[in-house]
């Protein structure tokens, strides 16, 4: 047990680097930088010294070490465009998009499990033909399409949820309020993220009815209903649990443009504007906190997988 805590830890750490890494040699790649996007009308010599002062005259290399030198101490340095500790400008933002991409996964969950179920004890039937089709319209159509949709009718069009944001402006923050501004950005992000659950469920549990032992426990007099819960549901709980693990990077990465469309307060609208700002430590310290994000999460969701299916405890 021990052993594989400290394997999945030396994963999580390699993961962490592998992604800094790849961020910090693509946003130096990209054209322009900090002092161009700032005034593209600077002179060479006012671009040097503005580069000078962030520390980007040095090479990439005493810049990729000073950087990981810096990580080992906790400071990420000074955003470029809120002139604030990157770390905790991060950090403030990180409560607001857990809660989005929780909820989104939350709401996800409670469709794909009993939609997943019944197509999945009945595949090929008329049902499961209704939500296939469902399935494959919520997985071809971009999300800020829904998003784009939902803030036109619902939004502009009848006025019963606010276009954006997470709460009225001058008025008093409650819970209420709260939940009215997340509702459309939450389903925009749980709809294609239900369909691919109900898709691995769906085949989970048609395999699962097709076991040798299934029919021994029904001739001992076993319920549909505790069949379906003992057996049926707890086998098909680890397909599912790695396809959670499958879309949670997805599910963040889509909360990006989802934030974005909706002017969501989050670290993935924090991403884009650092992104168009050239903001580099803001980028890295995104990168940084989203990948830790990540690896927890699926760290969690291996204890879970654990917990699901005995053959996995017994190999620790």
């Amino acid at each position: 047990m021990i052993r594989r805590l400290v394997g999945r830890a030396a994963q999580g750490l390699l993961v962490l680097w592998a992604v800094t890494t790849a961020t910090f040699v693509l946003i130096h790649a990209a054209p322009g930088g900090p002092a161009v996007l700032a005034d593209p009308k600077l002179s060479p010599v006012e671009r040097a010294a503005i580069e000078s002062r962030l520390g980007l005259d040095r090479s990439l290399g005493v810049q990729y070490l000073r950087w990981h030198g810096r990580l080992l101490t906790g400071d990420l340095g000074d955003s470029f465009l809120y002139q604030t500790p990157t770390l905790a400008t991060v950090l403030g933002r990180l409560p607001n998009t857990l809660l989005l991409v929780t909820t989104a996964l939350v709401v996800a969950i409670l469709i794909a499990v009993p939609v997943g179920l019944a197509v999945g004890q009945r595949p090929g039937g008329p049902f499961d033909r209704i939500v296939g089709v469902v399935n494959f319209t919520a997985l071809a159509i971009p999300p800020f399409w829904f998003g784009i949709v939902g803030i036109l009718l619902l939004a502009a069009r009848w006025r019963v949820l606010p276009a954006g944001g997470m709460m009225t402006p001058g008025m008093p923050a409650d819970l209420v309020d709260r939940l009215r501004h997340l509702v459309l950005p939450a389903a925009v992000l749980a709809l294609p993220l239900a369909a691919e659950l109900i898709r691995y469920l769906r085949n989970a549990v048609a395999a699962t009815l097709e076991a040798s032992h299934l029919p021994p426990a029904r001739a001992r007099g076993l319920a549909g209903s505790a069949i379906l819960t003992r057996h049926v549901l707890r086998n098909a709980l680890l397909p599912l649990l790695t396809a959670i693990g499958l879309q949670v990077p997805l599910l963040v990465g889509g909360a990006a443009v989802t934030e974005t469309v909706f002017a969501w307060p989050g670290m993935g609208r924090l991403g884009v504007e650092a992104a168009l700002g050239r903001d580099y430590p803001l980028v890295m310290a995104i990168a940084l906190v989203v990948a830790a994000t990540v690896v927890v999460a699926n760290f969690g969701l291996d204890l879970l997988a654990g917990w699901a299916d005995p053959r996995i405890r017994s190999r620790r």
